[in-house]
C-alpha cells in the first residue's frame, strides 16, 4: 500500500508525561504507524504543568521515529494557543493526507479542524473521552455546553470521522445528539514492558506484600473516594495508589482515609515512571480501576500484559474487554461490591493466576500497537478515499 503522511494533533507530548494516558497512547499509535513505513508527525506544545519541556520550538524533532513539532503557549495557557502552532497549520497542513486530532474543548484541536478543513484535508476527531456527559457536567458544565454548541458541533459537522476506544464511549458521544460523521472504534495499544527495574530495587522497594494497586491519575474521576471506602472491608492488605496530583485532590482522599481508619494501609507513594511501574503491577496481587468514567483504560491493558488480574467499574472504557475475555471483574463500583470482588479475587489464587493468563493472551491478541496500527491505517484510507471521491463528485458537477 501507499505511504501516508499523516498528522497527529494533541495539545501535550512526551516528556511531558504528568498528563497521563492520552500522551502515551498518541505515541504509541504514531511509532506504530511509523513502523508500518507512513510518514507521521506530530503538531504539539511545550506545555509541561506550570513550565515549559526543554525541547526546540517549531523544527522537527526526531521521537522514536515520529516527526515531533513542540509550539509555545504565551498565554491562555489551559486552552494551550499558540499562534505559532496555527502559522505553521495554516502553512503546512495542506501538505498531510490525512490529520488526526487528540482532543476537545482546547484550542489546537479547533485550529487544526479549522485549518484542514479549509485545506480540504480530512481529519479524524478522537475526544478521548472529554465528550461524556458525567464529565461535562461535574467539570465547568456551562462553559463546556457552550463551547460544544459554538466550536466542536462544526468541528463535527465537518470531521470525516470520529475515533472513540470503546463501545462505552461511542454510547457516551451518541447521547449528546451533535452531528455525527462515520465511527471508527479501535482501542489503544499497549507496548511491551520490556526490561526494567525489578520492585526491590527500585523507588517502591519498602512497600509490603501482599498489595492491590491502583495507578492512575490522583481524580476524582478516577473513583478514589469508591476505593478508599471499600478498603475498610478489605482487611490484612495494603493498598498501594500510584499517580501525579495535577488537581490537588490527594489531600481529600488522604482525610477520608484517616477518618476510615485505613490510613495505615493505604499508601500514596507518587508518580511511577515508565520505567519502575512495570515492576508495581508485575508484583501486585490485584489491579483496581473504579473510575467514574474512563474512555477507554489505558493502565487496565498494561496490568493485563503482565498477567495481573484486574478489577475495574462498569464506566471504564475497556471493561467489555475484561468482561468477554474473562481477564478480571467488573463491578459497579459501589464500595461494598467492590469490597467483595476484591476479596473474591484475593482469596481465591487459582482464580486470580487464571485471569491473570487471560488478560496477557488477550493483549497479545488484541491491543498490540502492530494490531491497532493496523486498523487505524485501514480507517484513514476509508476516510481518505471518501474524501477523494466526494470532491471528485463535486468537481463534476
Amino acid at each position: 500500500m501507499s505511504k501516508l503522511r499523516i498528522l497527529h494533533v494533541v495539545p501535550t507530548y512526551y516528556p511531558a508525561v504528568r498528563y497521563g494516558g492520552p500522551i502515551r497512547s498518541v505515541h504509541g499509535l504514531a511509532v506504530a504507524l511509523a513502523q508500518r513505513g507512513h510518514d507521521v508527525h506530530v503538531a504539539t506544545t511545550s506545555v509541561d504543568g506550570p513550565n515549559d519541556l526543554d525541547v526546540p520550538l517549531e523544527r522537527a524533532v526526531d521521537l522514536d521515529g515520529v516527526a515531533v513539532h513542540y509550539f509555545r503557549v504565551p498565554a491562555l495557557r489551559r486552552l494551550y494557543w499558540s499562534p505559532s502552532m496555527a502559522a505553521w497549520l495554516a502553512r503546512s497542513i495542506v501538505q498531510f493526507d490525512v490529520v488526526h486530532l487528540h482532543s476537545v474543548f482546547l484550542w489546537p484541536t479547533w485550529a487544526a479542524a479549522r485549518a484542514a478543513y479549509r485545506a480540504g484535508v480530512p481529519y479524524l476527531m478522537a475526544p478521548r473521552g472529554m465528550l461524556i456527559g458525567g464529565v461535562i457536567r461535574r467539570r465547568s458544565r456551562w462553559v463546556k455546553s457552550a463551547w460544544i454548541h459554538l466550536i466542536e458541533r462544526v468541528s463535527l459537522s465537518r470531521a470525516a470521522g470520529l475515533h472513540v476506544t470503546a463501545d462505552l464511549e461511542a454510547e457516551e458521544v451518541r447521547a449528546l445528539g451533535l452531528p455525527m460523521p462515520a465511527l471508527f472504534c479501535i482501542p489503544n495499544g499497549v507496548g511491551a514492558s520490556g526490561r526494567h527495574t525489578p520492585l526491590s530495587a527500585g523507588p517502591f522497594a519498602g512497600l509490603r506484600r501482599p498489595y492491590a494497586v491502583f495507578l492512575s491519575r490522583i481524580s476524582w474521576k478516577k473513583g478514589l473516594d469508591r476505593l478508599i471506602i471499600a478498603w475498610q472491608w478489605v482487611p490484612d492488605v495494603d493498598l498501594v495508589i500510584a499517580g501525579n496530583d495535577e488537581e490537588r485532590y490527594q489531600p481529600q482522599v488522604e482525610a477520608l482515609a484517616r477518618s476510615l481508619g485505613v490510613a495505615d494501609r493505604v499508601h500514596f507513594v507518587g508518580p511511577a515512571s515508565d520505567e519502575h511501574k512495570w515492576a508495581l503491577l508485575e508484583c501486585a496481587e490485584v489491579f483496581v480501576l473504579p473510575s467514574y468514567s474512563e474512555n477507554f483504560g489505558n493502565v487496565v491493558a498494561e496490568a493485563m500484559s503482565v498477567g495481573c488480574s484486574v478489577i475495574v467499574s462498569t464506566e471504564v472504557g475497556i471493561a467489555s474487554l475484561v468482561r468477554r475475555v474473562g481477564a478480571g471483574l467488573v463491578t459497579s463500583g459501589e464500595p461494598r461490591e467492590l469490597a467483595r470482588d476484591v476479596r473474591a479475587l484475593l482469596d481465591d489464587p487459582a482464580r486470580r493466576h487464571a485471569m491473570g493468563a487471560q488478560g496477557r493472551r488477550a493483549v497479545i491478541e488484541e491491543l498490540s500497537w502492530a494490531a491497532v496500527a493496523l486498523r487505524m491505517d485501514e480507517a484513514y484510507r476509508q476516510i481518505t478515499t471518501s474524501t477523494r471521491l466526494g470532491l471528485s463528485l463535486a468537481s463534476a458537477r
